[in-house]
């Protein structure tokens, strides 16, 4: 039986939310880090799950996630999906 990784998403109006880590990122310089996680919502047209990627700023102890609105910086992490695509595919 798999493991999920859970976690609670506080959105800015203070409502929590439970969500699936799928997997960390961390871009090819270590200095920043970034999680793919969905919220088992469906996407109808499809029936594929929505995931979404945001960045992690620490903030204590805990962290702050952060849309990614710079489009190098999205060039990169989606860089860095096609790598795990890639490994998984060929390994």
């Amino acid at each position: 039986m798999d493991s999920k990784e859970m976690a609670e998403l506080i959105d800015m109006d203070g409502l929590s939310s439970d969500i699936e880590v799928v997997t960390y990122l961390n871009s090819e310089d270590n200095k920043r880090q970034y999680v793919v996680y969905t919220k088992e919502e469906i996407q109808e047209e499809t029936g594929n799950q929505v995931i979404y990627i945001a960045k992690m700023i620490p903030d204590n102890d805990t962290f702050k996630l952060e849309e990614i609105t710079d489009d190098l910086e999205w060039i990169d992490v989606q860089h860095l999906l096609k790598s795990i695509a890639n490994a998984r595919t060929n390994g």
